[in-house]
């Protein structure tokens, strides 16, 4: 049966309208930007087919464009229309978390970086340098590496820090696993750039490790 078909208020667009985005699944969030289905299937049985295939969210996410269009009834058209989306909400948040200070904002925060992190089929390590009033400064992706673990070089983050005149930092990295807890090596590199850092005297605020769930912050867990 066609979605057109169906009591307007089971309409995923309808329903939006209604009811607020966060009433619809995922799939059926997906429907509103397929707007259409293929042969014999509605868009939220397509939806709900891309994300059995690529197994949720975060991997529709995360498909390259090759991948996403070889699933029948998707294309070029229906990619860019969701990364579009996508890229819309990281400006939102990130325009948010720079118009105050970032300590006042902490989910925004948390968001932002699951944002930019939580696709990343590889490990990705990133810091968020702050001004005096923990305004940010600069978002920089510093280092990248292979699922076993990104090799992180205290001198090149001293070196960003000293170039932005930045006053302290929040570090953080992706989980490609997907679990978030923090590794000893985690730990210990952690360590190792807070010291670092500290010799210019700019401060270490948090450490954020992103997963599939809420991101887990080394303060908030007293590890820092």
């Amino acid at each position: 049966m066609s979605i057109k078909q169906w009591p307007a208020g089971e309409q995923p667009r309808e329903k939006l309208i209604q009811r607020g985005a966060a009433a619809l699944s995922d799939a059926e969030l997906l429907a509103v930007f397929l707007r259409v289905g293929t042969r014999g299937k509605s868009a939220v049985d397509l939806a709900r087919e891309m994300l059995e295939r690529f197994q949720g969210l975060r991997g529709v996410i995360a498909a390259s464009r090759h991948e996403f269009c070889q699933v029948p009834g998707l294309g070029a058209t229906k990619y860019a229309l969701i990364h579009a989306a996508i890229e819309i909400g990281r400006r939102y948040i990130e325009d948010d978390i720079r118009h105050g200070e970032i300590l006042d904002k902490p989910h925004a925060t948390k968001d932002y970086l699951k944002m930019k992190l939580a696709h990343k089929t590889h490990e990705v390590f990133a810091c968020l340098f702050l001004d005096a009033r923990h305004k940010v400064l600069q978002f920089d992706e510093l280092f990248r590496g292979t699922i076993d673990g990104a090799h992180v070089h205290p001198r090149d983050i001293v070196r960003r820090a000293l170039d932005l005149n930045a006053k302290s930092v929040i570090f953080a990295h992706n989980h490609p696993s997907g679990v978030a807890e923090p590794s000893r090596a985690d730990r210990a590199m952690t360590e190792k750039l807070q010291r670092a850092l500290g010799l210019i005297d700019v401060d270490v605020i948090d450490h954020f490790i992103i997963g599939d769930g809420a991101p887990v912050s080394f303060a908030e867990r007293g590890l820092l």
